[in-house]
C-alpha cells in the first residue's frame, strides 16, 4: 500500500515553527513529486505528523494561500496551484517561494497597469495632471532623502488610478497588494527593495502630464522591469538581503 507524502515529514522542535513548518512542507511536496492540481494531506495529518498544533498548519497554508500556491475548496482539501520546492541554495525557502509569487503577481499588475496609465494619460483631467505631477516629484524627493517612501508611492499610484475615470483600476490594484502578505524578514519587504524602479516614476508622470499613452505604458514596463530584475538577483543568490 502507498504510504503518501505524510512519512516524509519529521516532529518539528525548532522555536521558530512557523517556518520550520513551511520549510517541511515544501520539502514533502518536492520529494513526494506533488504536481500542480495535486491535493495536499489534511491539515490535522499534516500538523500530527510534524507534532505541532493544527493552527500552527492553518496559519502556513493560509501564507501560501495569500502567494497563490495553493487554493482550498470547501469541503474537499487543499490542492497546489503553483509550483512548490526546497531550496537548495543560501536562500530559506520561503524567500524564494516568496520571491517566484511576487513575479507571478508583476506579470498581474504587469496588464492591469498598462491599461491603467493608458487611460490616465488620456481621461486625467488638467487637476489631475498636475496632482501626478506634484505627487510625483515629493515622492522622489522622499527616495532621494533616504526616508520612508511606501506611503508616498502608494498616493502617486492612487492619484493615476483616480484619474482614469474608472475606480475599478484602484480597487483592484489594491486588494492585490492586501492579498499577499510580505513576511518581515523578507528581502522583499526592506526600505531598500526596489530603489532602482524609482527613476521611471518621473517619465510615468511626465507622460501622463503630456497626455502620451504609449509613453506611459513605455514607463511603466520600465518600472516593473526594474523589480523584476532586483527579485530574480535575490532569489538566484546573486544578492541576498
Amino acid at each position: 500500500m502507498e504510504r503518501g507524502p505524510l512519512h516524509l515529514l519529521e516532529p518539528i522542535e525548532t522555536p521558530s515553527r512557523g517556518a520550520a513548518v513551511l520549510e517541511a512542507m515544501a520539502e514533502m511536496i518536492e520529494k513526494a513529486g506533488l504536481q500542480v492540481g495535486d491535493r495536499l494531506p489534511p491539515e490535522v495529518a499534516i500538523a500530527a505528523a510534524l507534532g505541532v498544533g493544527r493552527s500552527t498548519i492553518r496559519e502556513a497554508l493560509n501564507r501560501w494561500e495569500g502567494m497563490g500556491l495553493i487554493r482550498r475548496r470547501q469541503g474537499d482539501g487543499t490542492y497546489l496551484t503553483a509550483r512548490v520546492h526546497a531550496a537548495h541554495g543560501p536562500l530559506p525557502t520561503m524567500v524564494e517561494l516568496e520571491g517566484e509569487a511576487i513575479l507571478r503577481l508583476l506579470e498581474v499588475r504587469r496588464v492591469i497597469e498598462s491599461g491603467t496609465v493608458r487611460r490616465a494619460a488620456i481621461n486625467a483631467s488638467a487637476a489631475q495632471r498636475a496632482e501626478i505631477d506634484a505627487l510625483c516629484t515629493k515622492l522622489l524627493a522622499i527616495v532621494d532623502a533616504g526616508e520612508p517612501y511606501r506611503a508616498a508611492d502608494a498616493a502617486f499610484h492612487a492619484a493615476i488610478c483616480d484619474s482614469t475615470g474608472n475606480p475599478m483600476f484602484g480597487q483592484i490594484l489594491q486588494r492585490m497588494d492586501e492579498a499577499f502578505e510580505r513576511s518581515v524578514e523578507s528581502p522583499f519587504s526592506v526600505p531598500g527593495f526596489g530603489l532602482a524602479s524609482f527613476p521611471p516614476h518621473r517619465e510615468l508622470a511626465d507622460a501622463i502630464v503630456a497626455g502620451d499613452p504609449d509613453a506611459a505604458e513605455a514607463a511603466l514596463h520600465c518600472i516593473i522591469d526594474r523589480v523584476e530584475a532586483e527579485i530574480r538577483e535575490i532569489i538566484e543568490g546573486k544578492r541576498v538581503g
